[in-house]
């Protein structure tokens, strides 16, 4: 069975046309006009996907983005105004996983919906919990803790910090970030990337001695998730 999708946009016209092409599509689909009516679609029915406008009446985006994260931990994609950075760097950073720029195509928007529900789907492979000093992640239970305390993140989140795990000590690289978490090719100026590290950094903490972060940004070559001690402390379980 397809995923369920809630399209919360005043923009009545783009919103059904949106609807219909899911719909079409084999996705079951829902329309709210404002944030209010998002946020009670949610609390009434099992939804798999939202995909949320920033510029609505009574209750925008991006205040309805917060009560969401509040209570939800289901993949948000924003639709954001072309150029309106601000906007789009300020929903990634309260937990966004994507955003698609209007006027929407809906192939694209189909695409990154196709792309953020996919990563649900765990290969056999990457099933095994993986522990790296402080910081254990079980893919099974999408569960994360530090020091033994369960620490909530979005699923952009989840999947970029099991990416960094699987490869403690060595750099993957924006590029690579892109395509297997965000399932997308790499934009020249896209800064997404960026800002989910930022804010996986905020979640997950510093290292053991408190100085430094867990995750280094190596200029011009990407991230490298940095294990405490030897190589001998970092397992897979």
């Amino acid at each position: 069975m397809k995923a369920s999708v809630l399209i919360a946009d005043d923009d009545t016209v783009l919103s059904q046309m949106l609807a219909e092409y899911l719909s079409a599509e084999g996705y079951e689909t829902s329309l709210a006009e404002d944030g209010a009516k998002a946020l009670e679609v949610l609390n009434s029915a099992p939804i798999d996907l939202v995909v949320l406008d920033i510029m609505m009446p009574n209750l925008d985006g991006i205040e309805t983005l917060r009560q969401i994260r509040a209570s939800f931990q289901l993949p948000v994609i924003m639709l954001t105004a072309r150029g309106d950075d601000l906007d789009r760097i300020l929903g990634l950073e309260l937990g966004a996983d994507d955003y698609v720029s209007k006027p929407c195509n809906p192939r694209e928007l189909l695409a990154r919906i196709k792309a953020v529900l996919r990563r649900t789907n765990q290969k056999p492979d990457d099933t095994a919990p993986v522990s790296v000093g402080e910081v254990l992640l079980d893919p099974r239970s999408r569960e994360v803790r530090v020091k033994g305390i369960l620490v909530a993140l979005t699923q952009t989140e989840f999947d970029l910090l099991h990416l960094l795990l699987r490869t403690p000590g060595e750099v993957v690289s924006k590029n690579t970030i892109s395509m297997e978490v965000l399932g997308k090719p790499l934009s020249q100026w896209d800064r997404s990337i960026d800002v989910h590290i930022s804010n996986l950094r905020k979640k997950i903490g510093s290292g053991a001695d408190n100085t430094d972060n867990r995750i280094r940004t190596l200029r011009g070559a990407g991230y490298m998730y940095i294990a405490p001690g030897s190589s001998s402390n970092q397992n897979r379980l």
